[in-house]
């Protein structure tokens, strides 16, 4: 699994049938859903189904929130399971309460925090500094609900400052940037890119995603223009060895946020110049991951 996934792909618990096709659709992650997906009648043979195919895969479980019947439970049942990547948390609250559920998780398994809430965007900062909370989703259309907003498809301007809230928190805190929620039209590719490129605009390093249908348009919203790969090659071949001091490109001054800016366009491109030259060490040309944050690539 990728640190910084674009894409992570809902597929419910309880269509153990869908697992595979999921696992192959080209998302940067399976995200197997035990809460909104699942009737109620159905919850526990859920869980048993993806305690299952976690035994020889490995994904992300959305487990049901804290204070259902279903929590204790799903937490439980993934304690044991090896291929579990993390845990996404709905209704992440208060720093408290998400380190409570950390603190239950199996070694290795990191905690997305999913904000949709009111309260849960007041403590995002804290939330992302939790230990162990490897990224922040944003749960767009249980917040809107929660405070009252009748956001505007494909780009829903009224929840940019919730969204921006979520960007400086995880960047605050040293994590990846946060994937933005589901868009549920699906048969609406344009507004989906819209959407999508509205997002990365705003900081966000993907999306979550409901269809695999959905996944080739987002990740093309992900990717670096033409023009932007263009640029990025003119300003560090006129300013690549200015040691930082602004420069005049083109026009433009260029100084060293910029030439970062560019140097981060172009490190996809190189990693796959180097592959394709012969195996000089690891990497990897999508920029996207699942967990992980940036304190822990740091440390």
């Amino acid at each position: 699994m990728q640190r910084h996934a674009r894409t992570l792909l809902f597929v419910p618990g309880d269509r153990p049938d869908r697992f595979a096709r999921a696992a192959a659709s080209g998302a940067d992650g399976v995200l197997i859903d035990l809460e909104d997906a699942v009737a109620p009648q159905d919850k526990a043979r859920a869980r048993e189904a993806a305690a299952a195919w976690l035994t020889g895969h490995r994904a992300l479980v959305r487990v049901n929130a804290t204070g259902t019947v279903w929590h204790d439970d799903d937490l439980a049942a993934l304690a044991e399971a090896p291929g579990l990547a993390g845990v996404v948390l709905p209704k992440s609250s208060t720093a408290p309460h998400v380190a409570s559920v950390v603190a239950r998780l199996p070694p290795g398994a990191v905690l997305l925090a999913l904000v949709e809430s009111a309260v849960g965007l007041r403590d995002a900062d804290a939330i992302a500094g939790v230990p162990g909370v490897g990224r922040l989703l944003f749960g767009s259309v249980d917040y809107a609900l929660d405070v009252g907003v009748l956001p505007s498809e494909p780009g829903q301007p009224e929840l940019d400052w919730a969204r921006c809230s979520l960007v400086n928190a995880s960047r605050a805190a040293g994590l990846p940037a946060p994937l933005d929620g589901v868009y549920t039209r699906l048969d609406d590719e344009r507004g989906l890119r819209e959407s999508s490129l509205r997002a990365r605009a705003l900081g966000f390093g993907g999306r979550l995603c409901v269809h695999p249908a959905q996944i080739p348009t987002v990740h093309r919203a992900w990717r670096p223009t033409g023009e932007e790969v263009r640029w990025a090659r003119r300003i560090l071949e006129v300013a690549g060895d200015s040691l930082g001091a602004a420069v005049r490109v083109d026009g433009q001054m260029i100084d060293l946020p910029r030439l970062e800016w560019a140097r981060g366009v172009l490190a996809p491109h190189q990693d796959a110049d180097a592959r394709s030259r012969g195996p000089s060490g690891p990497g990897d040309d999508r920029p996207g991951g699942v967990g992980g944050s940036q304190r822990a690539a740091d440390g």
